[in-house]
């Protein structure tokens, strides 16, 4: 048994950042922090307070300019010069022993601190969220066989080679691993990312703020950062389709490229199905949620094993049926099917989202018993069996070497 280290964890996003990522991240420092020192490389401005009564964590601040999302010039130049700053901070803290726990967001991040940690001789862990450069291809940056595609598989090899243990949120990544020579499925471990609101069936409420038609109407919600890897167009056709449907109305909500596109076809069309709201704060997701009847996930094709929903596991939590656009054999598509808790339909097919509509407009006792069974399936996805699995992956790194 070699000598204990410490636990590094480099992530850009950290508490007080409100992101989901932040949000994760924060919560795994915290709980390995209850079991063994725990430092946080942070690009988070004024993340490096200590928490009372968290002695056996520290955070580190690493400057780090955000920039407009859609400024992809100057967000790339960020980027780099974060995830530099980031190896030489990996390399000056990080020693021999220790374990550094390291996320893809941004995307170039990996790849120095997967270097920097290796020169320190210590042990390298990546936690997939989005996989490279599969995310950039199915959002139309990249092409397959570009320069560009071939150097990422190429730099992913070498990376995937010398990582200890790579980490999946989603069980259709690993096909995708697998076609790397230097990755086996012994170094492969899933750890689903987990429910972030109280588990429980929430009943259909007319005093819900958002939720303002007739009680018999079914309502469909859209919510979240609606990116690149997703399809807002193929719901705004759904619902131009779905548009003589007097029972049947979209509730729209979130940020990103495909919310400013949702607004755009509004503006141009607007439809009367369709009610688009603002970013709903925090203090209202709650509520916000329980609103509607279900809730769809419009991804793009070829995502799967690309990025995986986090969002799924707030809508398992409330209770509510979900519609995922996406390849059937993705992380939410599974889910689904392995619940009985939705609809799985062809992505970017506006028609074949209209008719899942269509079906749980059509037996609405049905779509009631999905939402009861996706509260019950929610209790799978907490926060103690995730923390208890990354304990796991650090006793054996810790116990016996790389």
């Amino acid at each position: 048994m070699r000598k204990l280290g410490k636990i590094v964890i480099v992530s850009q996003h950290y508490a007080p950042d409100p992101s989901t990522t932040a949000t994760y991240l924060t919560a795994i420092a915290e709980g390995l922090a209850t079991g063994y020192q725990v430092l946080v490389i942070s690009g988070t401005a004024h993340s490096a307070f200590p928490g009372e009564g968290k002695t056996r964590l520290r955070v580190v601040e690493v400057k780090n300019r955000m920039t407009e999302k859609h400024a992809l010039v100057r967000r790339a130049i960020a980027m780099m010069l974060f995830s530099v700053r980031v190896f030489f901070a990996t390399l000056k803290h990080v020693k021999k022993n220790d374990l550094v726990l390291c996320v893809t967001t941004p995307f170039s991040l990996p790849y120095p601190v997967t270097l920097a940690t290796k020169l320190r001789n210590a042990s390298a862990i990546l936690l997939i969220y989005d996989l490279y450069p599969e995310a950039l291809i199915v959002a139309g940056l990249a092409r397959p066989a570009s320069l560009m595609t071939r150097t990422f598989r190429i730099v992913n090899g070498i990376m995937f080679r010398a990582l200890d243990v790579i980490v999946t949120i989603g069980r259709d990544v690993e096909a995708l691993l697998l076609t790397y020579k230097n990755v086996t499925r012994q170094k492969i471990r899933f750890i689903p990312n987990w429910v972030l609101l109280p588990i429980g069936y929430r009943e259909l409420s007319a005093g819900n703020s958002f939720r303002r038609g007739p009680a018999n109407e079914l309502v469909v919600g859209l919510s979240g950062n609606i990116g690149l890897t997703h399809d807002a167009g193929t719901v705004y056709e759904a619902a131009r389709l779905l548009k003589d449907h007097k029972n049947i109305h979209f509730l729209i909500s979130g940020w990103g490229s495909g919310w400013g596109r949702l607004t755009e076809l509004h503006a141009k069309a607007a439809l009367e199905n369709v009610t688009l709201v603002e970013r709903v704060p925090e203090s209202q997701l709650e509520e916000f949620l329980s609103a509607a009847d279900l809730w769809i996930i419009p991804y793009r094709r070829s995502v799967a094993g690309v990025s995986v929903p986090s969002r799924i596991y707030s809508l398992l939590a409330i209770g509510r049926a979900v519609i995922v656009a996406a390849d059937a054999h993705s992380e939410a598509a599974m889910i689904l099917k392995e619940n009985n808790i939705g609809w799985v339909v062809r992505p970017e097919d506006p028609v074949d989202l209209a008719e899942a509509i269509r079906s749980a407009a059509g037996d609405r006792q049905e779509t009631l018993a999905k939402g009861r069974r996706a509260a019950k399936a929610a209790e799978r996805y907490t926060y103690d069996r995730a923390i208890a699995s990354y304990r796991q992956i650090m006793s054996e790194l810790m116990h016996t070497g790389s």
